[in-house]
């Protein structure tokens, strides 16, 4: 995990993977590095931008609701 400037290769250079938003000069973000096989060239890995400070009237970040989403889906049993 990184934070400051960068690029997003998954969305836009500025947008947040969690809600779509552009990320604002400023702002305070998260890079995710994922690495995925399905990717072009032999699994290199690509980027993926998050909102590090909570929006007003939010609780969480999208960085914080992203892992919760992500530990959500790893933990609910799956019928056999």
């Amino acid at each position: 995990m990184t934070t400051g400037g960068g690029t997003n290769e998954r969305h836009g250079g500025n947008e947040c993977g969690y809600c779509g938003s552009v990320i604002g000069d400023g702002q305070r973000w998260v890079r995710e590095k994922i690495y995925d096989p399905a990717y072009k060239n032999g699994g290199d890995a690509k980027y993926q931008r998050y909102h590090a400070e909570v929006f007003s009237g939010d609780q969480l970040t999208c960085w914080e609701k992203q892992l919760m989403q992500v530990e959500i889906v790893r933990t609910t049993p799956r019928a056999a």
